[in-house]
């Protein structure tokens, strides 16, 4: 409502005055709204005040990979608690017998599993505190639990109950359902439905965890692809330092004091770090431009000299601006080829270009470099001459020379013609690898998350052929007997478990399709999904899943027969 009073008053009032100096609504493409400061760190994508994505769609991706993990765990509780039905079935006969009725059965087997969920609760939050240190480095976040906070714990309590309960619905419903009759007398005759429930938990967990494998090795090569991108600047060597207090009126000395020192082998004073820019904006136009040309927003850079030199950039045509060499540098202008192309000039050296509020020569066209998002287009950009502002210099160091020594004489320099700064710099390098910083951390949690939700599907494989096996013992112990072989057991138990991770293969390959080719959407600059990404995932969950199997599978097929018909 705040905001629709801002843009009235600029309808009647601001825009009104806008025209009378012919200024037209078309080229106005900004808007003036208010948003909360606070929720800026997590909604940072939208438009016109309307912000409802951004830092929190990551929040969200590992909430539901959370789920995910969450869903895989209680599956594990549900199989495994439906598989020792058997065991059970005559402790249910004896208590309907007795005068147990299913309510109260059911009862009993959900706060059983109530139990184990708040046990969980209590040994997550103690690996929660051992863990969290590591997750913070890996976040870059100082992140903590506080455990004395009454909703933390209305949280963790609630939670608990709600997955012990989500957890043991289906095993209470299954287990009060038997017939006390047939229990009693050994006749338990709910395998067939049993196992064909089983085994569709079992393609849910898997898919799941096929999914988190997809998704780490896509989001792994994202970031491959981009590092290889061409930077269009030479990192090596390349340090920047901010302008502070006496840096800007002292700069040419401290200029030719760092030329002479032997230490670097170029400066520039710019506007930004060259892996970022400090501004951008529409209005640079040339010749007869079109309502269009006038919105296209441009990347602005500033040099006083040598910034094509020292920043390693790739001339195409022109020269490098130099203040120190050319009086009329001032006005000059560099643009990128980005640039060329929306200016529409055929021949852009000795070019005129208008824009803000200066009349621009352009004197050099350089290849296009990246100072945004290494995962987006390249954007037009110009690199204005010393009548811009500057807060910037960058410098090379002369790599004939130790580092350190080279930054010690660097250090006395700037302490030299700044006194009461403290002299700080940063790599280039160092600046343009934190590009990467949020994308490594969710391939990296994504990694550990699909890890963890193998070995929780596994551990519930290994729970379920371990039961299978036993229940079989005779049978195969029988075709032992009968000359089978200990690769023919093995194959037997095996076989319809494998049939199972191949389901989830199927079903988990256009889920991770969709989902990961939606994400790679919000990358100009990305790689194309590639067949064999999905042939990785599903080749490693069935190796897994085998080797997983395989031990009590052996070990069954290598059991004495003796042993198992010693009672028949």
């Amino acid at each position: 409502a705040f905001n629709d009073k801002i843009r009235t008053y600029l309808r009647d009032h601001i825009n009104a005055s806008n025209k009378a100096e012919g200024y037209t609504s078309a080229r106005n493409t900004g808007e003036i709204f208010a948003f909360s400061y606070p929720d800026s760190f997590l909604y940072n994508s939208g438009k016109g005040g309307n912000y409802t994505s951004g830092r929190i769609d990551i929040v969200k991706l590992f909430a539901w990979i959370g789920v995910f993990i969450l869903l895989v765990a209680s599956i594990n509780f549900m199989n495994l608690s439906t598989a020792r039905s058997e065991r059970r079935a005559k402790e249910v006969g004896v208590r309907k017998v007795i005068g147990a009725n299913k309510t109260s059965l059911m009862a009993q087997f959900l706060v059983e599993s109530i139990l184990i969920s708040l046990i969980g609760m209590v040994l997550a939050t103690i690996l929660v505190f051992i863990v969290l240190p590591f997750f913070n480095e890996l976040v870059g976040k100082q992140l903590s639990l506080s455990l004395l906070s009454f909703p933390t714990w209305l949280f963790l309590i609630g939670f608990a109950l709600f997955t012990g309960v989500l957890a043991g619905t289906y095993p209470a419903f299954f287990l009060s359902s038997f017939q006390p009759i047939k229990t009693l007398k050994g006749k338990f005759v709910s395998k067939t439905r049993g196992l064909s429930i089983r085994s569709i938990l079992v393609v849910i967990q898997f898919s799941l965890a096929i999914i988190l494998i997809i998704a780490t090795v896509i989001v792994a090569k994202q970031i491959q692809y981009t590092k290889q991108r061409d930077r269009g600047y030479n990192e090596n060597g390349l340090l920047y330092s901010s302008i502070k207090g006496d840096l800007e009126k002292n700069y040419k000395i401290l200029r030719d004091e760092l030329l002479a020192s032997n230490a670097v082998v170029s400066v520039s004073k710019n506007m930004s770090p060259v892996t970022d820019f400090y501004s951008n904006g529409w209005g640079f136009t040339s010749g007869t431009p079109t309502e269009q040309d006038k919105r296209i927003s441009y990347n602005r850079f500033s040099t006083d000299a040598d910034a094509v030199k020292n920043l390693g950039l790739t001339l195409i045509q022109g020269r490098d601006i130099d203040i120190y060499k050319f009086a009329t540098d001032s006005t000059a202008l560099i643009l990128n080829e980005s640039a060329v192309k929306s200016l529409h000039l055929k021949n852009p050296v000795n070019s005129i270009v208008d824009g803000d509020g200066t009349k621009w020569t352009v004197v050099g066209v350089v290849k296009d470099f990246i100072m945004g998002s290494p995962f987006g287009d390249n954007k037009p950009m110009v690199i204005l001459g010393p009548q811009a502002w500057f807060t910037t210099i960058h410098y090379r160091l002369n790599t004939n020379n130790n580092i350190a020594d080279n930054l010690k004489t660097i250090e006395s320099i700037f302490k030299k013609f700044n006194p009461d700064y403290p002299f700080e710099y940063q790599f280039i390098d160092k600046t343009y690898e934190e590009k990467f910083k949020e994308t490594k951390a969710i391939g990296t949690l994504a990694m550990v998350f699909a890890g963890l939700t193998i070995f929780i599907s596994c551990l519930g494989l290994l729970a379920l052929i371990a039961y299978m096996a036993e229940t079989r013992m005779k049978e195969i112990a029988v075709r032992k007997v009968l000359g089978a072989s200990a690769t023919q057991v093995t194959s037997l138990l095996s076989t319809d478990f494998i049939k199972l991770v191949v389901i989830a293969i199927f079903i988990a390959t256009p889920i991770a399709w969709w989902a990961m080719d939606k994400w790679l959407q919000d990358y100009s600059y990305r790689i194309e999904i590639q067949w064999y990404y999905f042939v990785i995932a599903g080749l490693l969950a069935i190796l897994i899943s085998m080797a997983t199997i395989s031990y009590q599978a052996i070990k069954a097929a290598l059991g004495n027969p003796v042993d198992s018909l010693r009672d028949e």
